[in-house]
């Protein structure tokens, strides 16, 4: 009979080994990243301040440091089309499980398009364009779209995505340049403006990490892929995996079999699974608040949440696309969220109340989360409906 982990269980697991329990936090900001994974990058701001609440002494410099110029962890498209920032090795992994199949997609939609627009031979044209460009940057070293866009000006020109009632005109040349990044071809570097900026510059791939992100046999990146992830998430349903990959149920079966992962029961009888030989208990942590941002790792780990997040509250936490805002964590549960203001304070609004040990250790989290930002104003650009609710 496979045994049983409870919801106290999951809750301690996530606490260690996401780096939120106390004594666990690290300004090792490649081991923070390798601790869930990969860091969403959607927003450029979560990446910073995913670090922040994870680190003994936060530091915009030291994730700026890992990210450009130790390179220690990269840039990339993978699951669910989300753009991530992982360890390197994360990273081939998860372009091999994951990003090829994304990217051939990507390339049927561009092409699709560009033959709308009257491009004779699209797919040779955008396998051509890809070359052009990557050739081009080898020669200049990085530059950004706008660059790009400046160099070659044969390739800027507009191609309609999208269907008749909800469309976008892009210039052909920024599909370009994605198209070859989801290809891994091409890194985004440091963005012009601060740190909470998206405009990416390009880099060839070879030239920015001295080796490949491509090249691993898919089924077996993903069954390592899937371990790692079940080593920091685990226990998971069949369901948050899938989920959390965005790949086939035949993908993440043949990696669990591939892993000999063992399965467990949750306590709520469904069925689940670990990482093999990771069934040992782990101990409770001492009480613990963080602020995460909008987007997080941890928040957005599992698809079924009920072990760290009531029901009743997820219509405020998130927004109508899935994507959860900015949220307080306590003893392995969310327990309200959270915003900057307009003067770069911090508000929030709390679900339950809170013991005077879990308010004293709000206020540090808060003022720790404060200082790392100093006075700029981060807008997640996914708000919650709590987010909107507290800034009206």
């Amino acid at each position: 009979m496979a045994s049983k982990i409870s919801d106290a269980q999951r809750r301690a697991r996530l606490a260690h080994r996401h780096l939120l329990a106390p004594g666990t936090a690290s300004d090792d900001v490649a081991a923070i990243s390798g601790a869930v994974v990969g860091l969403h990058a959607s927003d450029p701001a979560t990446v910073y301040l995913s670090c922040f609440a994870r680190m003994n002494t936060p530091s915009i410099e030291a994730v700026e440091r890992a990210i450009y110029d130790d390179r220690s962890i990269v840039r990339h498209h993978a699951m669910r089309r989300t753009i991530w920032v992982m360890p390197r090795r994360v990273a081939r992994l998860a372009h091999s499980a994951t990003t090829e199949k994304i990217a051939a997609a990507e390339k049927k939609r561009t092409s699709k398009a560009l033959d709308a627009t009257g491009v004779n031979k699209p797919e040779q044209w955008l396998a051509s364009a890809k070359d052009e460009v990557v050739s081009l940057l080898a020669e200049k070293g990085s530059m950004s779209t706008r660059e790009v866009g400046q160099a070659l000006p044969d390739m800027v020109f507009g191609v309609e995505f999208g269907s008749e009632k909800n469309s976008a005109t892009l210039n052909a040349h920024t599909k370009v340049l994605q198209g070859a990044g989801f290809d891994a071809l091409l890194v985004r570097g440091k963005p012009g403006g601060t740190w909470i900026s998206s405009e990416y510059p390009w880099s060839v791939t070879a030239d920015w990490l001295g080796e490949p992100i491509a090249g691993l046999e898919k089924r077996e990146a993903a069954a390592e892929l899937v371990d790692l992830w079940l080593r920091q998430f685990g226990p998971a349903t069949e369901e948050d995996i899938v989920w959390w990959f965005g790949d086939t149920k035949t993908l993440i079966r043949n990696a669990l079999a591939d892993n000999e992962a063992e399965a467990v029961q949750l306590a709520d009888g469904r069925d689940a699974w670990i990482a093999a030989g990771d069934g040992a208990t782990v101990d409770a942590p001492d009480p613990w608040v963080r602020l995460l941002p909008g987007l997080d790792p941890t928040s957005m780990g599992w698809k079924q949440r009920d072990f760290y997040l009531d029901d009743a509250y997820l219509e405020p936490m998130f927004d109508r696309f899935g994507n959860i805002g900015p949220a307080i964590w306590a003893d392995g549960r969310i327990i309200g969220g959270w915003i900057q203001r307009a003067d770069a304070g911090i508000t929030y609004e709390l679900f339950e109340k809170l013991s005077k040990k879990q308010k004293a250790l709000l206020d540090e989290a808060i003022d720790q989360m404060t200082a790392a930002i100093g006075d700029v104003v981060v807008k997640p650009r996914f708000p919650a409906r709590m987010q909107k609710r507290l800034l009206a």
